[in-house]
């Protein structure tokens, strides 16, 4: 009961600090001249969207970063789980927790000096593609060596086979994984509250499956995070009054990545991701079939929620069936966990 508490605080007050962030954040971005230039590829009703303040993801990166190390300072000392040296006696979920705030503010990092070229050099190109690549491919590099260090092994669980000890390979895997769904999550960010609704559930899905485990910290932060995302989703709703740029996107991928780790199940990444790695698999397909067929498209455009907007969708109705597939995988990994096929 009291921890049930806890989770929901941590919920409103990350929601809190996210949407009154806002109301001074983006009349500062405002004369900054912070705006989004928008690319001639995208839906030609999208240009009315230039201008559009970017870097509003700072608004629940802060929200989530405040109140989940409160709150696990708090699981700490109300658990009497007292830090005294290096890793030692550190609870497995606070090294998790840290570790995993650490990935998401890097890969966060390397998206606001994307987005400050972009408003600095007024287009819609920042860091290269190789450029980002190498920068998330380190932090992913370091994310994982502080889990070695700490002495997290390179077991993982596979459906309906058990736990499989990877070696040298799960290293190799996981990085790669962690940066495709970090850029995944980056893909997922082209429609108003598209992504701050698909992460939303996804934390609440991470928040469920934590707390069946009894990983209450983790449990803590999956509320504080889905609580920032409602926040932010106030401004970023359509018609958006601000976006969350690559600043807030590739911190998002990175938190959701340190989620599913910090769980013990980053597989849990396939079901509960199943959009991020849709949008993807979309661009990837678009590209590779327009390269083969020299010239003709899959899809009427990539990522895939433009190719629905192309079709006749709105904004909103991307939203709400993007988020309803989110919220069904969700259940689904919940249910594979609790009877016990992952």
């Amino acid at each position: 009961m009291v921890y049930g508490i806890w989770t929901f605080c941590s919920a409103v007050l990350a929601f809190a600090i996210s949407a009154i962030l806002g109301k001074f954040l983006i009349p500062y971005l405002h004369k900054l001249n912070f705006g989004q230039t928008i690319l001639d590829v995208g839906p030609n009703w999208h240009k009315n969207k230039q201008g559009t303040p970017i870097m509003g993801g700072i608004m629940f990166i802060v929200a989530i970063v405040v109140v989940t190390v409160i709150s696990t300072l708090v699981y700490i000392m109300t658990g009497a789980q007292f830090i005294h040296v290096f890793f030692a006696d550190i609870p497995r979920e606070v090294v998790f927790i840290f570790a995993g705030l650490g990935l998401a503010l890097a890969n966060g990092l390397i998206g606001f000096i994307d987005d400050f070229t972009k408003v600095v050099k007024k287009r819609n190109l920042g860091l290269t593609a190789i450029q980002k690549l190498v920068l998330q491919f380190i932090a992913a590099g370091a994310y994982l060596a502080v889990l070695g260090i700490a002495g997290f092994g390179t077991t993982t669980i596979i459906p309906f086979v058990g736990e499989v000890d990877l070696g040298i390979f799960y290293y190799i895997i996981a990085a790669i994984g962690i940066v495709g769904i970090v850029n995944s999550v980056n893909l997922t960010d082209g429609v108003d509250g598209l992504n701050g609704s698909v992460t939303f559930f996804a934390c609440v899905a991470f928040m469920l499956i934590s707390c069946m485990m009894s990983y209450l910290g983790v449990t803590a932060m999956s509320a504080a995070s889905a609580g920032a995302c409602l926040g932010f989703l106030v401004w970023n709703f359509h018609p958006a009054k601000v976006f969350m740029g690559d600043t807030g996107s590739l911190f998002l991928g990175g938190l959701v990545c340190a989620l599913a780790f910090a769980t013990g199940m980053p597989i849990l990444l396939l079901p509960i991701g199943i959009i991020y790695i849709a949008e993807e698999l979309s661009v990837v397909l678009q590209v590779s079939y327009f390269k083969l067929t020299h010239g003709k498209r899959l899809f009427k455009m990539s990522p895939i929620h433009h190719h629905f907007e192309m079709c006749g969708w709105s904004e909103v109705k991307i939203v709400a069936v993007f988020s309803a597939v989110t919220a069904l995988f969700g259940a689904v990994a919940f249910a594979l966990v609790y009877f016990g096929v992952l």
